[in-house]
């Protein structure tokens, strides 16, 4: 059985609320989960103290058992120090103009430092 740390969503429409809990990887997002870790209320400012409420040593004892924190869990828990934070994955190249438009846009830096 894998374990997941994760978010389940709680809340009205449109004032999400999260718990962090632990669960099968293979249950629901929302169903059902071994152990209630902590909560995230995002609709608190930053500064708060109720926006992230985490029970350090219940995480602690699961991610040394091997459970895998999502992504967004893994950050929460890089931010107060229990892992190491991940790496960030590439940007893709999408958004980046087009191979012309980049030649255009270098010709163009090289004759304004020209003049």
């Amino acid at each position: 059985m894998s374990l997941k740390i994760r978010l389940a969503r709680a809340g009205a429409k449109k004032r999400p609320f999260y718990k962090i809990v632990l669960a099968d990887s293979r249950s629901p997002r929302d169903g059902k989960f071994l152990e209630k870790l902590g909560t995230y209320n995002p609709m608190l400012p930053k500064e708060h103290a109720e926006r992230l409420v985490l029970k350090e040593d219940r995480i602690k004892h699961w991610l040394g058992v091997g459970a895998q924190p999502t992504d967004r869990c893994a950050k929460f828990f890089s931010d107060a120090g229990y892992i190491a934070a991940r790496p960030r994955a590439e940007q893709t190249k999408k958004p980046l103009p087009k191979a012309k438009a980049q030649e255009r846009m270098k010709q163009a830096a090289k004759e304004a430092a020209a003049e």
